[in-house]
């Protein structure tokens, strides 16, 4: 898993070279994953002077055109050919193409022009990354390319035109590349939501901090507090933003969570100058906690929980608050040791018996725990909470402003004591309210529960609010990121729908996603056409009819149709319908049944092609599907409804008691040819049904399956795809029927 991440306001020369060999590697190898984050700046790093940063997951960034480029180019060897000398030459000459300056731009081509004096490619005899990063700085030159139009240089200009020709896709890639650079601008010039949130002591400088417990995937509420860390320290303040795995529970967390949670974050492009964990400090906030015991601020308890939990809430005094010092000290040390005395006891700290702050009442900062830790394993036995090791790693850290969901509010005069208690430099605090969202779980205890009991499919469900669930339900990373981002760091609580999260995400994916048509199976009706060809035909139609370069698909035409049964039973004798793509017919005859239940069932009908008549005066217009010309390719739809049926869970509420019974719908229907070609991840509109994401693509003996893409139009409470046998559906775009998560 990777993340390309582009200036949108630079210079295409140095952007779009990385951005198509990118492009290109995926093609090269479809388990390849790069995804791509355009930023509304002309520069990512000012002292780097960079326009694209390669995000692996893994180490630093890797900053610059050129480095992008040796990174891919390294790690395919589909990139180099067979002579990866010359393609790493061209790599280094491509940036010579963009010279600021006419004269030099021109004399670099003419070394092109006379080198492709009798070659079809840069190197050897097929495309290679030499092609398409030239091509990319060609094209993205104001320069090079007004120099090239001009004809005088012939092998350049059919060099580009030939890559151009059998790489329909770098069309597409351009596209989509200015879509969701323009798109990510206009996000940002109107981000609704203000940021001006006046951070004390920022002229001494900027660190924030996300702190991510490795146990579970992160999920959208997750994503909003690393996002809105990152945009204060790197585009509000250019400061510095740590990540810092607060690992202190080893029964909750698996170094599986860690990579994902790191993976995920270079997905949604958010940088962290430095990755570090709780556990590096285990030994100091060992000696911290030494401290306290010796400044008599904390003690030993080996109460019951649920009676310590009686006595904080009611404000009464622990039996062990008053021991010596060194009884507290003798029983840290059973702790440490993890003996069966010491798993007796925790060390909690004197703060007050009855603070009308029920946080304050003497919290617990140590509790033994045996099981084997992921990073430090059988060293410690005991582990500190994260209330106590919070404030304490930040002071040391050098964090100067932790954001922080409200959630914390009452827990931030703790956060103070600790700090006062030990002497430690202040930190301040920013509390902003948690993403919340209707009919939805986001406590990780209760979606660990959910995937545990096998209620979801995993982590990845596409009805779970994780980051990898709503991905592969559809939602793209710009569009998420700048929903997250226009809710800002308000402190007001809200419960959000869904609607307008699949609403922002539409709006990047209806100007890219190729047009398909799909027919459900269930009692799909035949029909055959008078007046067409006898014999089958195919011609080449636009994928996306507002958007001619996304490319052309095979449209199979014959005297054999298929149409939907819920189109046939609203046909009238004689009316005259339209039919995609084609034109007009008239309906000339129509054959019923009754099934065992009695509905009236079109099982045939008669159409005349009427081709000059107006589309414009037809009431129903359908899409259809030739049996013949054309293998039709099987296909599963899958919708989703929400997991919970209450709005808001409130605090009493049992899960269990407001759990879906049935949240998954599937329906099977045949696909156009061209659905075949489709690659998981890809994401296209079946016309008059919706947007869907191809979560596994077609396979001989086996259907692509595709979940339904929410539009944030129109929810109801059944959102699945599968048509009644009585067609009570009416002709309208049943796609916005669709249900949120």
């Amino acid at each position: 898993m990777a993340t390309l991440k582009i200036a949108a306001k630079a210079s295409q020369s140095t952007t779009f070279p990385a951005l198509l060999v990118a492009h290109f590697t995926k093609i090269l190898d479809d388990k390849t994953s790069i995804d791509f984050i355009f930023e509304d700046v002309d520069i990512l790093d000012p002292l780097k002077k960079s326009t694209v940063e390669l995000l692996t997951g893994s180490g630093d960034p890797l900053v610059g055109s050129q480095q992008v480029l040796n990174s891919l180019f390294e790690s395919n060897p589909l990139l180099r050919g067979k002579n990866d000398e010359l393609v790493n030459e061209w790599f280094d000459r491509s940036t010579k193409i963009s010279a600021p300056d006419v004269r030099a731009t021109e004399a670099h081509l003419l070394e092109l022009d006379a080198h492709l004096t009798l070659r079809s490619y840069i190197v050897d005899y097929s495309v290679t990354a030499a092609d398409i990063a030239v091509w990319g700085v060609i094209r993205g030159s104001k320069i090079g390319y007004s120099s090239m139009k001009k004809g005088a240089m012939l092998n350049v200009t059919r060099w580009y035109k030939f890559i151009e020709e059998i790489c329909p896709w770098i069309a597409n890639a351009i596209h989509s590349a200015n879509a969701q650079a323009q798109a990510r601008t206009s996000a940002q010039s109107s981000k609704g939501a203000s940021y001006g949130i006046g951070l004390p002591d920022t002229d001494k400088g900027v660190v924030t901090r996300f702190p991510p417990e490795p146990s579970g995937y992160l999920h959208i509420g997750h994503v909003k507090a690393a996002l809105l860390n990152d945009y204060f320290a790197h585009e509000e303040y250019r400061g510095t933003l740590l990540c810092r795995f607060d690992d202190t529970n080893p029964s909750k967390e698996r170094e599986e969570f860690q990579n994902a949670i790191v993976a995920d974050l270079a997905l949604m492009g958010v940088r962290p100058d430095r990755t570090t964990f709780t556990s590096d400090y285990f030994d100091e906030l060992y000696e911290y906690c030494i401290r306290l015991i010796k400044d008599g601020r904390a003690y030993g308890d080996d109460t019951e929980k649920e009676k310590m939990q009686h006595e904080r809430w009611h404000g009464i005094k622990s039996e062990r608050r008053d021991a010596s010092v060194d009884q507290n000290l003798a029983r840290f040390e059973e702790m440490k040791k993890g003996t069966d005395e010491g798993l007796r006891w925790c060390v909690r700290a004197k703060m007050s018996i009855d603070d009308p702050n029920k946080a304050l009442r003497d919290p617990v900062i140590y509790r033994c725990n045996p099981e084997r830790h992921h990073r430090t394993n059988d060293r410690w036995k005991m582990y500190p909470t994260y209330d106590f090791a919070c404030p304490i790693v930040d002071s040391i850290e050098g964090v100067t402003h932790a954001l922080r969901t409200i959630e914390y509010r009452d827990r931030n005069p703790q956060y103070e004591w600790m700090l006062n208690a030990l002497q430690l430099r202040k930190v301040h605090i920013w509390d902003f309210a948690r993403m919340n969202f209707v009919r939805t779980v986001l406590s990780k205890r209760k979606l660990t529960k959910l995937v545990d009991r096998g209620v979801v499919w995993g982590w990845d469900d596409p009805r779970f609010p994780t980051i990898r669930g709503i991905r592969r339900r559809g939602m793209t990373i710009p569009a998420l990121r700048e929903f997250i981002l226009k809710q800002g760091p308000s402190k007001n609580i809200v419960n959000l729908d869904w609607t307008l999260f699949w609403a922002t995400n539409k709006k990047y994916i209806d100007p890219v996603a190729p047009r398909h048509t799909a027919i459900t199976k269930e009692h799909a009706v035949k029909a055959t056409v008078k007046g067409a060809r006898l014999a089958p035909w195919t011609e080449d139609k636009p994928k996306h009819g507002k958007n001619p370069e996304i490319g052309t698909k095979k449209v199979a035409f014959s005297e054999e149709i298929l149409i939907e049964q819920v189109d046939a039973q609203n046909f009238a004798q004689d009316e005259e319908i339209t039919l995609m793509n084609w034109g007009n017919a008239i309906v000339r005859n129509i054959k019923h049944s009754f099934n065992p239940l009695h509905l009236k069932e079109v099982t045939g009908l008669e159409l005349e092609l009427h081709l000059q008549g107006d589309v414009k005066t037809t009431k129903q217009k359908i899409t259809w599907l030739s049996q013949q010309g054309q293998e039709l390719i099987p296909i599963e739809l899958v919708d989703f409804d929400y997991l919970i049926t209450k709005d808001v869970l409130e605090e009493g509420d049992e899960l269990d008691d407001f759990l879906n019974e049935k949240t998954e719908f599937r329906s099977e229907a045949l696909a156009d040819c061209n659905v075949a070609e489709l690659k998981e991840d890809d994401i296209i509109q079946f016309e008059r049904k919706g947007y869907f994401r191809v979560d596994r693509a077609f396979q001989h003996g086996k259907p692509a399956v595709l979940f339904n893409i929410p539009t944030g139009k129109g929810a109801s409470k059944q959102g699945h795809l599968m048509i009644p046998a009585n067609g009570n559906t009416s002709n309208k775009r049943r796609n916005d029927q669709s249900i949120n998560i």
